[in-house]
């Protein structure tokens, strides 16, 4: 049986959850998000506490309890505190400047790479090496993330390129005489 699923999710001050018709819709300081919830999972508000069960007695209902509870925490913390993703550029003359919802990269290609955020994420770059990513959406943020580190992903010999400030790069050791 899930571990995940049996944990209540915990409502902080300022975030409401409401059900209707099977769309649960969460309200906090930073935005409004809605989610279907599925058939074969049942939710129930217990003070300050959000207790998601499984519908029948089956495996299946157990894993998507599982995956519900977790995209609901995600949806209360996103509300509540936002996510936030940092990338690092490494390299010579590698540099990223936001503009509105526009990130432009000049990552040694012959011409700077212009990347539009999805709604919702919006960037900032303290320095010209370091992409700041918020938004209240963990998912958007992730593939937005995702989608900026895959126009030039680390290599394993320098180690030059967009990389996650939390990632580590495995190294190799260059080819020998």
């Amino acid at each position: 049986m899930s571990r995940v699923a049996k944990a209540p999710v915990a409502l902080p001050n300022g975030v409401s959850v409401t059900l209707n018709d099977r769309q649960v819709e969460v309200k906090g300081k930073n935005g409004n998000m809605s989610l279907r919830l599925h058939e074969l999972v049942e939710l129930k508000q217990e003070e300050d506490n959000i207790v998601l069960s499984p519908a029948v007695d089956t495996k299946e209902a157990m894993m998507h309890t599982g995956t519900m509870r977790a995209l609901i925490n995600n949806y209360v913390k996103g509300v509540h505190e936002g996510f936030e993703k940092r990338l690092q550029l490494i390299g010579v003359g590698y540099r990223a400047q936001a503009a509105g919802n526009k990130i432009t990269l000049n990552v040694g290609y012959s011409h700077p790479v212009e990347y539009t955020l999805p709604e919702g994420v919006s960037a900032e770059t303290p320095s010209q090496t370091e992409i700041v990513l918020k938004s209240n959406d963990k998912q958007k943020l992730g593939q937005a993330a995702a989608n900026i580190r895959g126009f030039r992903p680390p290599e394993p010999y320098k180690g030059k390129g967009i990389r996650y400030s939390d990632e580590h790069v495995v190294r190799k050791e260059a080819k020998k005489k």
